[in-house]
């Protein structure tokens, strides 16, 4: 059966059923009348023939819903534009050519959870030697200097790190978002950076579960990378920037000499 991708909805058993599953809480004690307080609210989210498939006691006068019901909603799929990192994909031996060739030196990156996170996961997929999923981290490249700085680092200490080491790029790792702290976090870093002079110099690069590149353009970034990144596709994007930033300097200065 073809798809109508002006049309998309949610399907279950058939294209076009609107068939979906939520789960979810409320602070209401468990029992009957818990389970039609769900029921009615999924319906009120404007699901059909809502039914509580299951529901747990969590205690204390919580409890946990699982509740199948049908989307009466469409998207259009044919429509939708997302702005993605756009680079040339390369693999960590090409990515150490261009550098050598395109650059011309090492890079200098560091890498950091940032605020009260603790969860490196992300980061060290990224920055550790050992790398993740098969692929070598930054640590690993050659023609990178990385310095992987941890968990709960301050947006001052990072900065202050990055003028020591005059380094080309920062990466930030949110994993913590409650309370939108991830954003809040990310925010002061821009700032900080933009006090001191130093947003020209540096690329800003940040992941985490809840970032993507829409995100981290919207809060100052350069780019934003998303859960499962890998070093090669991070190394791919700045190293191409690099590049092309210092042959954009390098026309200027000539215009600037002609003139």
């Amino acid at each position: 059966m073809s798809v109508d991708f002006t049309r998309v909805k949610p399907y279950g058993d058939t294209i076009n059923d609107g068939a979906v599953q939520l789960s979810f809480s409320l602070p209401v004690p468990y029992g009957e009348e818990a389970r039609e307080a769900a029921r009615q609210l999924t319906e009120k989210m404007g699901l059909a023939e809502p039914q509580v498939y299951h529901m747990k006691d969590l205690g204390e006068g919580y409890t946990y819903f699982i509740v199948y019901g049908k989307c009466q909603h469409t998207v259009d799929f044919s429509s939708i534009r997302v702005p993605k990192v756009e680079s040339k994909g390369m693999d960590f031996y090409e990515i150490n050519a261009f550098i050598r060739e395109q650059i011309g030196r090492k890079l200098v990156v560091l890498g950091a959870c940032t605020g009260t996170d603790a969860h490196t996961v992300g980061i060290d997929a990224i920055m550790n030697m050992k790398g993740y999923h098969g692929e070598y981290g930054l640590e690993r490249y050659p023609e990178i200097d990385a310095y992987n700085l941890g968990s709960q680092v301050e947006n001052e200490e990072l900065v202050a790190k990055a003028i020591e080491m005059n380094a080309d790029v920062l990466l930030v790792s949110q994993v913590v978002t409650q309370k939108g702290v991830h954003v809040t976090n990310l925010t002061q870093l821009v700032e900080i950076v933009e006090a001191e002079g130093l947003r020209d110099r540096l690329l800003l690069i940040c992941g985490g579960p809840r970032i993507n590149h829409e995100l981290a353009l919207e809060l100052g970034y350069d780019a934003g990378f998303g859960p499962g990144t890998l070093a090669p596709e991070v190394a791919s994007y700045f190293v191409q920037e690099i590049a092309r930033r210092q042959k954009n300097a390098g026309i200027n200065e000539r215009e600037l000499s002609l003139g």
